[in-house]
């Protein structure tokens, strides 16, 4: 649910469950531990958010709300791929410090076995898809690569590759056996190939358009 009741106090519901959620996981999350944290009255959550499941939603909502659009501006922006995913990276380490991979990654588990917050999670959790495939869309045509593959294939890579990680992570699986980081600096060598190439080619463009 979107926070239509904008108010001082249902930012600091939001902002208590957000670190509780972060910190005790979706299992333990107990409302009135919220309550406390917020320093409102119990019944306020109720007034404001209904349900735990409504709660929970609304603090995905707003998070997502501030990262996607950080993540829209960072990709829009000017600059060469292999750039934009060394920051990808740093907001990688952001986000984890930050607890919101764990957030995530709670209702993620939580929804298997929650139909109806599955229902309310999903949107959230595909709007990742959405920004990655735009990105993708911008980087073959700023590189004029023609590939066998469709950008939403290569997205599903890139996004999944990541989530995939981040259930590693938590679960305290070592880089010496997952190699996450081996395969982040993969990528980023490979997009710098590209930027090279790019720019070699636009040089070579210039060049041509000069003589002629």
């Amino acid at each position: 649910m979107a926070l239509t009741k904008s108010s001082e106090t249902a930012a600091r519901i939001l902002e208590a469950a957000y670190r509780r959620l972060a910190s005790d996981g979706y299992a333990r999350l107990n409302m009135r531990d919220v309550a406390v944290e917020a320093g409102v009255n119990h019944a306020l959550i109720h007034y404001y958010f209904g349900s735990k499941d409504q709660l929970v939603i609304a603090v995905l909502e707003e998070a997502n709300r501030r990262l996607l659009e950080r993540q829209k501006q960072m990709y829009t922006a000017p600059g060469d791929f292999a750039a934009k995913w060394a920051q990808a990276r740093a907001f990688y380490e952001e986000d984890l410090s930050s607890g919101f991979v764990r957030v995530q990654m709670e209702l993620w588990a939580a929804s298997l076995s929650n139909e109806a917050l599955r229902e309310q999670f999903v949107p959230h959790f595909m709007a990742w898809y959405r920004v990655i495939e735009d990105a993708v869309r911008e980087a073959l045509k700023h590189y004029r690569l023609e590939l066998p593959v469709s950008p939403e294939a290569l997205a599903t890579w890139v996004v999944d590759f990541w989530f995939g990680m981040e259930f590693a992570m938590l679960l305290g699986i070592p880089d010496t056996q997952a190699h996450h980081q081996e395969a982040l600096d993969a990528m980023q060598r490979l997009l710098a190939h590209f930027d090279q190439q790019a720019s070699s080619q636009a040089a070579l463009s210039t060049t041509d358009n000069r003589l002629t």
